[in-house]
């Protein structure tokens, strides 16, 4: 089923509403992004006002990450079944509301609460944000310029969020809760206007309610399970026990989902390659950076003495360069593939947190950091887009939600599972008193582990190279519009 403002899309030239729908969607994807590198800066004065131990406030970021990564499959699906722009609109306002309601809250409890609602959320609005552009636009190079603008609002939304948060934090820490709240107001009336309206698919055979309760329990559990294994042990009965209760809910999933006539996921979209590719390359990619900048602030501020503002700032020419790309990426992709931009992508991070091996207890901005951050922000620049162009490539309308949930699901749960295990690393042998020499010592260690997570994203992307090349060149991601005549035998095929 098209939308609306489908034919504009396929135009060179968008109309002011079709660019409206779109910097919509961004200011959702910012405000995701925006939300999760603000926090981090407050930790400390929240600690402070609120009274809380270092358990609890674990649980100001985790109790975010635990509602989004937890029901992005449940978020996706149900963007597919009760309608993209219904879906959309109702979690921005949740949202909004959830920010004010962090802002106004006196108790460490009740803030997490608010995390928790803001990530449940954002699990429902990024998946049908991402299938809305995906059903709007029309595959090709509309959609990958779309789709390049709309990912890099994220990571300029993650740089942003950490030089306000530096400079709101020095006035009170609820403003970095409150900034949302007005931002998300605004979009939501504007997306009233202008989101188009979507057909829902038919449920006439039900909503899978097995497989939404034993996929979303997994996924929680998952979730809960990484974010708490650093502290409890990996070894540990409470790890196992989780570990093992989780692989039993995915089991009964999978076997629901093969059995049921209208399920949640359709286990068939998993054996496309280029979507297997495309998620563990999501995993690993956001995995990999979650866990670097977790050491980097680490280093900056408690080895080099630096400030909030000034840790803000160091990381910001990497966000720079991804917003200062936004409109060029579609074009690349279109020249060159996803697979060639991705393992591109990967092959900068490599060498951006190698670089960064180098760094000791001296500041060696020019030499050493900014070169890094600069690869960085490259690297972020090219895959990012090129992974959600992958993930969505041929995949039906009526479907976009699912596999825009999907991805974002690898996402999350590639973020804390990759960051807890550079946590684990990096705490082995204590974490209290010990020299900064041996602080450093032990930073070491968990850059490599960085530098390993996205060198194994690298030789998994390289996979999708080899593929490409017995296919004769053809791939799904080059990126160019496939003829309004072509057979849709032929789709399928680019697509599987």
């Amino acid at each position: 089923m098209t939308s609306p403002i489908d034919a504009p899309a396929s135009q060179d030239r968008w109309s002011p509403r079709l660019w409206g729908t779109l910097l919509v969607l961004c200011a959702a994807m910012f405000l995701d992004a925006l939300d999760v590198s603000m926090v981090g800066v407050a930790l400390p004065s929240i600690a402070t006002d609120l009274e809380l131990s270092t358990s609890t406030l674990q649980w100001i970021v985790s109790g975010y990450i635990l509602g989004y990564g937890g029901l992005l499959l449940l978020g996706g699906r149900a963007a597919d079944l009760l309608g993209r722009r219904r879906v959309f609109l109702v979690a921005l306002a949740v949202f909004a509301l959830a920010s004010l309601l962090g802002g106004l809250v006196d108790s460490g409890p009740l803030l997490i609460a608010s995390r928790f609602i803001k990530g449940l959320s954002a699990a429902f609005t990024a998946p049908a944000g991402l299938s809305i552009i995906t059903t709007t636009f029309k595959e090709g190079p509309q959609r990958n310029r779309a789709l390049s603008i709309y990912t890099t609002c994220a990571a300029t939304g993650f740089s942003m969020g950490l030089v306000l948060s530096g400079l709101l934090t020095e006035v009170s820490w609820r403003l970095t809760m409150l900034l949302p709240a007005p931002i998300a107001l605004i979009a939501f009336l504007v997306g009233i206007k202008l989101i188009p309206r979507s057909s829902r698919e038919d449920a006439g055979k039900g909503y899978d309610l097995p497989g939404a309760v034993t996929g979303t329990l997994a996924m929680l559990l998952l979730v809960f399970t990484v974010v708490q294994a650093p502290a409890v042990g990996w070894a540990s009965a409470q790890t196992l026990l989780s570990f093992t209760a989780t692989a039993v809910l995915l089991a009964a999933f999978i076997t629901i989902e093969r059995r049921s006539s209208h399920p949640l996921i359709r286990l068939g979209v998993l054996r496309s390659g280029n979507q297997i590719r495309a998620n563990l390359g999501a995993a690993f990619f956001f995995g990999s950076y979650v866990g670097f900048q977790f050491l980097v602030t680490q280093y900056m501020q408690s080895l080099l003495g630096w400030s909030a503002l000034q840790t803000a700032l160091a990381f910001l020419p990497a966000g720079t360069l991804v917003a200062l790309s936004a409109t060029k990426i579609g074009s690349v992709v279109d020249r060159f593939g996803t697979p060639r931009v991705i393992a591109t992508g990967f092959a900068l991070l490599v060498v951006a947190y190698a670089l960064f091996l180098q760094v000791d207890l001296t500041p060696a901005y020019a030499a050493v950091m900014l070169p890094s951050m600069l690869l960085i922000g490259a690297a972020c620049a090219l895959a990012f887009p090129s992974l959600n162009i992958q993930a969505t490539s041929g995949v039906e309308d009526h479907e976009q939600g699912m596999v825009s949930g999907l991805l974002n699901t690898s996402i999350q749960v590639g973020g804390a599972l990759f960051l807890a295990v550079v946590t684990a690393v990096i705490t082995a042998g204590g974490e209290t008193g010990r020299s900064p020499q041996e602080v450093l010592d032990s930073f070491r260690p968990g850059l490599v582990v960085v530098t390993v997570i996205a060198a194994v994203g690298l030789l998994i992307t390289l996979t999708g190279l080899r593929a490409r090349r017995a296919a004769g060149g053809e791939s799904v991601l080059v990126a160019r519009s496939l003829p309004a005549a072509e057979p849709e035998r032929e789709r399928v095929k680019v697509a599987d």
